[in-house]
């Protein structure tokens, strides 16, 4: 690359860190006075009195995530109930019914905040499909996960109360009170910048070389800012970012980063709030912006170096990457969305080197926590922060504590089993795909379009995407069939689900412990030791669950 493509991309960069410090404290204030007013908006009354719900009764952590599972569980229902009967709604587009083993990975995929697509959305999906099911669980499935998070942070600032607030009152705030206002300006400034947003349907046009051409439209904008507001990432185009109708320019792609950046940044200024001491907010965000920093610029770089026979012959590899965004603005995307649980790309992760494909993989390895999805990368972090204070009392020979909270035996083991849900998952799709002979003979002769070690690396990176709740994928495997749609419906039913149940249960045993006095072994977790000792803990247990997977794969490939 020449110098002013470098420049160009480090703006970029420079660009999207300034905007991100500049809303940091008023949206991070702002979030944390949604969740804590006590005073209601008349439509939240009004919703409140049409579904029963008592706004003044605060729930235990098991009530609380029975509301969770309840309204997820009728979510799926609905998606899957609207995509089988496609045929007889209206703005079908003429689509057919969507089979059922992809009607059921697609509905888990939504209500899980995953959004993985084992299908092209503008051959497969009528209007009403994507505005009434996909949309809708963009909206809900984001704010599910921020009530967790919001939950979550309850627990460490309640002093022997047992209760986490009320799941209905912070599902409807967050979506009345965030997440629709945020995403209706960012449709208007999506519409501005050339994203379409129409009900027309397929619309048959003329060629130059005198054929026709069929250009799909449709309600884009609106889609799309939800999509990467929320940290959702399915597209309403088969090419998802990469499309011009998704994402016309360049500053487009740097606006819908920004987007899915947004309010995971803000979460931690939020949590602060929260417990009274912004310090533990920017320690959190510290540890957070170290490990993006470092991840997006090593992606780059390895990217960048174009490693392997076809990018040295050519110059550049640009297999898989739009001109208009370049080399540096596809990674930075790429960087972005896996570091979050978006799943959106402008770029197909599947053309990367092997070296600069295994850096979205790794991202979602180490548990989508920098800055990560909407409310559950504040969780995940938090997890690893209660790991890092357990680790710092191991050092000095004290009991844990962490916000003024004993973390006991209880609290300790609650953390682990998170930490081992998705690393489960993960390594046990991918073993099950290749260690069953009639799996494996299937998944290798339909499946994987290139065979060998990347065709590994494409089903390890299916399930790391799918158990993290990311959704982004090696475009070179084809996922809808009948053992990947059920495996990995599964991963993203159980990798989004039981770690909510673990740390709604670490949340209420939280919830009923008073505050512990600070004294002079207590560890300090706002200074820049603790900041580090936390990215440490981070990226070493994902290393060392990972690494002899990860040999296996990407680096086999890329150190041949």
């Amino acid at each position: 690359m020449d110098a002013a493509t470098i420049w160009f991309g480090v703006l970029q960069a420079a660009t999207l860190l300034l905007v991100l410090a500049l809303i940091y404290r008023p949206l991070g204030d702002y979030i944390a006075r949604v969740y804590t007013s006590g005073r209601d908006l008349a439509v939240e009354r009004g919703t409140y009195r049409l579904i029963g719900v008592d706004p003044r009764s605060d729930q235990t952590w098991q009530a609380y995530l029975r509301s969770v599972l309840v309204f997820s569980a009728l979510g799926v229902l609905l998606v899957y109930a609207l995509q089988r009967f496609q045929e007889v709604l209206p703005y079908s587009l003429g689509l057919p019914a969507v089979p059922e083993g992809l009607s059921f990975n697609t509905a888990v995929s939504f209500v899980t905040n995953t959004n993985w697509q084992s299908y092209s959305p503008e051959l497969t999906l009528g209007y009403t499909v994507e505005l009434a099911g996909l949309a809708v669980q963009n909206f809900v499935s984001a704010a599910v996960g921020i009530a967790v998070a919001v939950a979550l942070v309850r627990g460490f600032a309640a002093r022997r109360s047992g209760t986490l607030g009320n799941f209905w009152v912070d599902l409807v705030r967050g979506l009345v009170r965030l997440l629709l206002p945020l995403s209706i300006i960012a449709a208007i400034a999506l519409i501005v910048g050339g994203v379409v947003q129409n009900v027309n349907g397929f619309t048959e046009v003329g060629t130059l070389t005198g054929g026709t051409q069929v250009i799909p439209g449709g309600p884009v904008a609106s889609q799309e800012a939800i999509k990467e507001l929320g940290t959702n990432g399915g597209g309403f185009f088969n090419a998802n970012s990469a499309h011009p109708f998704e994402n016309p320019a360049p500053w487009t792609s740097l606006f819908e980063i920004l987007l899915l950046l947004a309010i995971p940044v803000a979460m931690p200024r939020a949590f602060g709030r929260m417990v009274g001491d912004n310090r533990q907010g920017y320690a959190i965000l510290g540890a957070m912006a170290t490990i993006a920093i470092v991840s997006i610029a090593v992606g780059s770089w390895l990217e960048a170096l174009g490693q392997g026979t076809a990018p040295l012959l050519a110059g550049a590899p640009m297999e898989g990457k739009e001109t208009r965004f370049g080399i540096l603005g596809s990674t930075l995307f790429a960087g972005a969305t896996t570091l979050t649980s978006t799943g959106a790309v402008n770029s197909m992760h599947d053309s990367y080197t092997a070296l600069g494909g295994m850096m979205p993989m790794l991202n979602m390895m180490l548990g989508e926590v920098a800055p990560g999805g909407v409310g559950s990368g504040l969780y995940g972090m938090l997890i690893l922060a209660v790991l890092a204070v357990f680790v710092g009392g191991l050092l000095v020979g004290r009991s844990p504590e962490y916000l003024g909270k004993r973390m006991g035996p209880r609290e300790i083991k609650l953390a682990s089993l998170y930490i081992l849900v998705t690393p489960t998952l993960v390594l046990l799709g991918t073993a099950l795909s290749f260690g069953i002979p009639a799996i494996a003979a299937d998944v290798e002769s339909v499946s994987i379009w290139n065979p060998g070690i990347h065709g590994m690396s494409e089903v390890l990176y299916a399930f790391t995407s799918a158990a993290n709740n990311n959704g982004s994928a090696f475009a070179g495997l084809t996922a809808n069939t009948p053992w990947l749609n059920t495996a990995l419906g599964v991963a993203m039913l159980l990798g989004r689900f039981i770690p909510i149940v673990l740390v709604l249960a670490l949340a209420g045993s939280l919830a009923r412990q008073d505050a512990v006095p600070s004294t002079a072994g207590t560890l300090p977790t706002h200074r820049p030791q603790f900041v580090g000792l936390l990215v440490g803990v981070t990226v070493i247990v994902t290393a060392l669950t990972y690494f002899p997977v990860l040999a296996l794969g990407p680096l086999a490939e890329g150190l041949v």
